[in-house]
């Protein structure tokens, strides 16, 4: 059975850092693209940034670069996100998502976790 659990998720000043993590298990984990996605209420859930099987390639969404950092443990199977310079427009539930490159092979998500940025 896919698993993929995240945590780190809470509450945070504007400025501040949260370190988002995704393990996953149930997966062979170097054969996926991980990716974090969020979703705020009333609005489509939106790519954030993604990383490649063996992590040499990252990509992120426009609002989130030279700010977020996206890296994976492949023998750990976990996922991170690490978030800094949080603004308020970043708060969201944050999924974490494993797809193979044809996603028909596989394309998993997580059931997100909690993250509010606020003072």
């Amino acid at each position: 059975q896919v698993q993929l659990v995240e945590s780190g998720g809470g509450l945070v000043q504007p400025g501040g850092s949260l370190r988002l993590s995704c393990a996953a298990s149930g997966i062979t984990f170097s054969r996926y693209t991980m990716n974090w996605y969020r979703q705020v209420p009333g609005k489509e859930r939106e790519p954030v940034a993604g990383i490649s099987r063996i992590g040499i390639t990252t990509i992120y969404a426009d609002s989130v670069k030279g700010r977020f950092s996206i890296s994976r443990d492949n023998v750990g199977n976990t996922v991170y996100l690490q978030m800094n310079s949080l603004k308020p427009e970043d708060t969201a539930v944050y999924y974490c998502n494993a797809r193979q490159v044809n996603p028909s092979l596989g394309d998993y998500w997580g059931k997100g976790t909690l993250v509010t940025v606020s003072s």
